[in-house]
């Protein structure tokens, strides 16, 4: 476990908060799923798992607002894709380096499609939160045709997304690292991966394409 006393200070979080809430402002339009509403969400809860599981609470919650800039560098990237531009945000902010290359590490360690097991108590926290947001039974209804339409994606493609990161992992018991997340909010996560894996076998019906069909020619012509 890493461990280094009041590495950022409360004053360093809320600059950095400041100059991601304007990022999210500025470029409201193409982070329709990962803009302001989920870097604030994420940074809470983030916050939160931190204080339960003995992580650095303000270097999580600098994680948290920065964790998701890559998808301002490209669309449907890989964290890692955002490092420079995290970089150069934390350092703007007065972020040490050594501090700022331990966040970008705990973003890289904590996403979805690549974590494993045994992750840090910071990557765990930030994982936690993420994946919640992931979990929460309104992301389907009033989320996910942002993440299609941010992204660049069909409905099989997203489908194929989410079932093929999610599931091993949460077959394997560690989609949530902390228990109380786990008892909590597992079956959310259940259902939601039930739904997706669900959408998986309903867009390979002929039936049920001609209907997608006809609603994007709806869209389109309405638009």
């Amino acid at each position: 476990m890493r461990t280094q006393e009041n590495t950022i200070n409360d004053v360093t979080v809320s600059a950095v908060e400041n100059r991601v809430h304007r990022l999210c402002q500025e470029y409201a339009e193409r982070l329709q799923f990962h803009g302001w509403h989920h870097v604030s969400f994420v940074r809470a809860k983030a916050g939160g798992f931190a204080q339960h599981n003995g992580a650095d609470r303000t270097v999580v919650e600098v994680a948290a607002l920065v964790h998701d800039v890559n998808y301002l560098v490209l669309r449907n990237s890989p964290a890692a894709a955002g490092s420079g531009l995290r970089g150069e945000l934390l350092a703007e902010c007065g972020v040490a380096d050594g501090v700022a290359r331990w966040i970008d590490e705990i973003v890289d360690e904590a996403e979805m499609a690549t974590r494993g097991r045994d992750i840090s108590l910071e990557a765990q926290a930030l994982s936690d939160a993420d994946t919640l947001f992931k979990a929460l039974p309104v992301t389907p209804v009033v989320l996910a045709h942002r993440y299609l339409r941010e992204n660049g994606l069909s409905l099989r493609e997203l489908a194929d997304k989410i079932v093929g990161e999610q599931c091993d992992v949460h077959d394997e018991g560690y989609y949530f690292y902390n228990p109380e997340a786990a008892a909590t909010y597992s079956r959310w996560a259940m259902a939601n991966l039930q739904l997706w894996q669900c959408i998986q076998e309903a867009v390979d019906d002929p039936t049920v394409v001609e209907l997608l069909d006809a609603v994007h020619a709806v869209d389109a012509v309405a638009s």
